[in-house]
């Protein structure tokens, strides 16, 4: 062979990754917190945990992706949300154990390089840390050629934060009696999506960008709406209410009864009145084309509750009302009982 093989040659274009780092390095420091030390380009991000505030501080981690959810990304050719929902489903699954998020990174895996794509996602990477009080320092961009089709990717995020250590939040103070709270959802979040897939494409046959009444906007858009991010809504109640919040569950793949068991005692379940919030609509648009029952519909998808914050009945009056004067949305949804270690839904609203 007389050609003289280059990497470019292979698949893999350094000139466009150099690019892609361009592209995002404001992004990137504009979630910066003071305790970052260094720049982009280092081989490990630097952050210098503030020990001083802690008597015994605990690093609390959770890693997490997106999921199929990609794939609508794809045939849509959206990337901007993505992002936001990588770093959702790791900082929501770290404060439900009451730390607070300090620093973020992203793996993320193309098959093909285009740096305007990289960005946008990025982008949203970055949006979201900074909504979340934590830094993204640093992350890997891996061009595989040959290993995800041109124009495809997947991505995966880790986030760390810190607790003290008196303060874990662990199922041990849940008590009956206590108040179930439900913040709501944005939407579907990052779960459930095979079964979202194989609904709207296969069984609706929608290609994406049919407006539906109920929703108000297209598919594809209500498809792509990002994971809501707790963060804010749930540190300052810990800073509050701390001893009187005694759980939490974030609701991702399990749905309602896979997830609030995980944040009780074993001898302990929960009552849910399914009528206490409004659910949105596209879960039923899914129970409706789906054919699917509503237990189905629990044990997959969060049902618009995204995140469960389980509350000492003699202070849930007070975290109602700090909640609505931050304007802040929360719904009494149930409470916690004692016997079997399972969730009990009623109400009749989606029976």
């Amino acid at each position: 062979m007389t050609q003289s093989l280059t990497y470019r040659d292979a698949g893999v274009d350094i000139d466009a990754g150099n690019r892609s780092v361009e592209l995002i390095k404001d992004s990137v420091r504009a979630t910066y917190r003071p305790e970052v030390l260094g720049d982009l380009g280092g081989f490990g991000g630097l952050f210098a945990l503030n020990s001083k505030k802690y008597d015994e501080p605990v690093l609390v981690s959770g890693t997490d992706g997106v999921g199929t959810k990609l794939k609508i990304a794809f045939k849509l050719g959206r990337h901007d949300t993505i992002g936001q929902d990588a770093v959702a489903m790791c900082v929501n699954d770290i404060i439900v154990q009451g730390a607070e998020p300090l620093f973020f990174l992203d793996y993320l895996a193309v098959g093909k390089l285009e740096p305007e794509q990289v960005a946008s996602i990025v982008k949203g990477v970055a949006g979201a840390c900074k909504e979340s009080g934590c830094a993204l320092i640093g992350g890997e961009t891996a061009e595989m050629n040959g290993f995800y089709p041109v124009g495809e990717y997947d991505i995966a995020g880790f986030a760390v934060g810190v607790v003290e250590k008196s303060k874990i939040i662990t199922s041990e103070r849940v008590k009956e009696g206590d108040v179930l709270f439900g913040l709501p959802s944005s939407g579907l979040h990052s779960n459930g999506f095979s079964l979202v897939r194989k609904i709207v494409f296969d069984v609706k046959k929608f290609k994406g960008d049919e407006k539906i009444d109920e929703l108000g906007e297209t598919i594809g858009d209500a498809l792509l709406t990002p994971t809501r991010l707790y963060p804010s809504t749930v540190m300052p109640l810990l800073a509050v209410f701390g001893e009187a919040i005694h759980g939490m569950a974030h609701i991702t793949g399990g749905g309602f009864y896979d997830n609030i068991p995980r944040a009780l005692p074993k001898d302990m379940g929960a009552t849910i009145n399914d009528d206490a919030w409004e659910m949105p609509a596209i879960f039923r648009l899914m129970h409706e084309w789906g054919n699917v029952d509503w237990h189905e519909m629990y044990r997959t998808f969060n049902m618009g509750i995204g995140m469960v914050i389980i509350v000492d009945k003699d202070r849930a009056d007070d975290v109602e009302k700090s909640l609505k004067l931050n304007e802040r949305t929360a719904y009494r949804i149930g409470e916690v009982t004692r016997g079997a270690h399972e969730v009990t839904i009623k109400g009749g609203v989606f029976a």
